[in-house]
Order: structure tokens, then sequence, then C-alpha cells
């Protein structure tokens, strides 16, 4: 008769829905290390520790889980950008609590940023597409917050604007963080401590600088 030792606990097998959000996941990470051109469906099946047809089942394409990749991106963006904002005490608190809510996710999902901000932009009309919906997500987000009596056209302009600096704020981010070997090297750690900042502390300290300058700007335009 076996004992308890003897019996061995079978894992629990995935849902549908689980594994799909799993080789989204997988996929994420293989893309912003790989590229998308090098990436291949084999790549992100032993990534996943699963067969290349049951990837196929799930996606048709690496297309398409490269698109489905890009949307819940962008869909978790907005909603993080949302609600952040939902309950700041007003246009300037909204400013810098948005930016936080970006850089955050940034700070703690790099590869998701490795994936946006990446040299190796996919050649194809319709994947070109997917990146840009990501950028119209947070231009949608951040127009409500210019508190101007702007035309729409103007005021959306002016969005696009505040996420060029967002994207080029990233960028350096990025670059910068990989050639940090101490907390504070680029001035940057306002522990107090010398220890090395909670993604909470890092993102509102990117936040809390680019808002300002944001905010600078923000609070002088006029209608044109």
């Amino acid at each position: 008769m076996p004992t308890a030792t003897d019996v061995v606990v079978q894992p629990r097998r995935l849902t549908a829905g689980e594994r799909r959000r799993q080789l989204v996941e997988v996929a994420l990470t293989i893309f912003a290390e790989r590229g998308y051109a090098a990436t291949t469906m084999e790549h992100i099946a032993e990534a996943a520790g699963v067969t290349k047809p049951l990837v196929y089942q799930h996606f048709e394409s690496k297309r398409a889980l490269y698109l489905e990749l890009m949307d819940a991106l962008s869909r978790e963006l907005e909603r993080r950008i949302v609600a952040a904002t939902a309950g700041a005490a007003g246009p300037r608190q909204q400013v810098e609590v948005g930016m936080a809510a970006y850089f955050e996710m940034m700070v703690g999902n790099e590869h998701a940023f490795g994936l946006l901000y990446g040299r190796d932009a996919p050649d194809d009309p319709e994947l070109g597409e997917a990146l840009r919906r990501v950028e119209d997500t947070i231009a949608r987000a951040i127009d409500p917050l210019i508190d101007a009596d702007l035309a729409p056209e103007h005021r959306l302009l002016l969005a696009y604007s505040v996420v060029g600096m967002v994207e080029g704020a990233s960028r350096h981010w990025i670059r910068s963080r990989a050639g940090r070997s101490t907390p504070g090297k680029d001035g940057g750690d306002r522990t107090g401590a010398g220890r090395t900042p909670t993604t909470s502390e890092e993102a509102a300290l990117l936040a809390a600088r680019v808002s300002d300058l944001a905010w600078a700007g923000l609070r002088q335009v006029h209608p044109i």
C-alpha cells in the first residue's frame, strides 16, 4: 500500500484562459529580448514549457500573438492611468499621478517597455499600427488632464507632445538603468539611506521630474 510520501501530486492543468495569458506573458519577454523578427513560435513554446502545436491552438500565428500582446499592454496602460487620475485633487496632481502610473508600469515591467521602445520595430504596417495604438491610448488618457480652454484638436496635439516627452524619458531611463551600478549614481536616489529605491519610489521620482516640466508648459498654453 502506498504511503502519503509515495503519492505524487500532479500539477493542476491550466485552463484555456490561463494558458493563453501565460503564453502572452512569455511572448512579451521573448519579443523584448530577441525582437519580433528573430522570435519564433518555437522559442515561445520552449520558454513556456509547452509544445509548439499547443501554442498554435491558442494563436494562429506569431503576428496574432504579437497583436494580442500589444492590445493587452495598451488596455493595461489605459486602465492604470485612468484609475490613478480618478481620485486626484486637481489638474496638476492628475498630471503627476497619471505619469506615476505610467512610469510604475515601466519600472516594474522592463520587458513591456523594451518591447515598446526597443530598436527592433516590426517592419510591417499592421504591427507598426499596433505600436501606434499604444501611443494613442496614452494620448487619450492625457488629453482630459490638460485643463485649458482649447479647441479639441489643439488639446490632442499637446497630449501627443506630452507622450513624446514621456517616451523620450522612458528610453533614457531604460538605457541609463543598465549602466547604473549603484543607487543614485545619476542623482536619482531620494531614499536618504543609500538603499535601492523601490519600484513605487523610482516611478514617483521619474513622474515628479517629467510632470514638473510638462506642467510648467501646460499651464502657460492658450488658444492659438
